[in-house]
């Protein structure tokens, strides 16, 4: 992968890719220009050029930046929060009821508030994972929690499951469903018949509408914490 010159997009040669492709990535707003790995790159930047209005329409449709500052609400758990910044020496962010309390300087305000919620996430998830874990008679090794693009949940063979810490924003019942598929992954390492089954039936309920909501709203969780400026 390189970069246009212009900064504007990523250029990317694909051995598949047999025209010119433009898109944009919902989670990170980068427009992307994938050609053939034959394709000369001049008379394919200029094409992109051209796509000026169709890019700008998509950009409109991105989701809204919701930056981590005094005042914004998040729902936390199912809980609406309000980050309530002053003036003051203590650095470490407390909840005190619906309100996370923060001192400190005010630059770093957004990165301590990502991380009392990537502990939170963390304390919740792995909560739930135990719970799920003991239903399905496996054991875990690890819960971790971390901020990957392409995915909410990994199980690996060794036990580990990570998890995006942005889980924590999202609806408790997608939260969950997350959960029950990546215990599920404990028993089957794959996505067959049995998988399936036992993943309903850890979690109770059709695991669908959870991975619509994600198809749907997941990219709106990484704008979390970005500047709208």
């Amino acid at each position: 992968m390189s970069s246009d010159p212009t900064a504007e997009w990523e250029v990317v040669r694909h051995p598949r890719a047999r025209t010119l492709k433009l898109s944009l990535d919902p989670v990170t707003g980068r427009a992307r220009l994938t050609l053939p790995r034959r394709a000369a790159l001049k008379p394919a930047l200029a094409w992109a050029q051209g796509k000026a209005d169709w890019l700008a329409d998509q950009r409109a449709r991105l989701p809204t930046p919701r930056p981590f500052v005094d005042g914004a609400v998040l729902t936390v758990a199912g809980d609406e929060l309000t980050i309530a910044w002053s003036a003051g020496p203590r650095r470490t962010v407390l909840r005190e009821g619906d309100r996370l309390l923060a001192q400190g300087p005010a630059e770093t305000l957004g990165r301590r508030v990502e991380l009392w919620l990537r502990r939170e996430a963390l304390r919740v998830l792995s909560e739930e994972t135990a719970a799920f874990a003991a239903k399905a008679g496996v054991t875990v090794a690890q819960v971790a929690v971390g901020d990957p693009r392409g995915r909410w949940g990994s199980c690996a063979g060794t036990g580990v499951i990570r998890y995006s810490w942005r889980l924590i924003l999202a609806p408790g019942f997608v939260r969950r469903a997350t959960v029950a598929h990546e215990v599920a992954h404990r028993v089957h390492m794959n996505h067959g018949p049995a998988f399936h089954a036992l993943d309903r039936e850890l979690l109770g309920t059709d695991p669908a509408p959870a991975r619509a909501w994600l198809r749907s709203h997941g990219a709106g969780l990484h704008w979390f914490g970005r500047s709208s400026g």
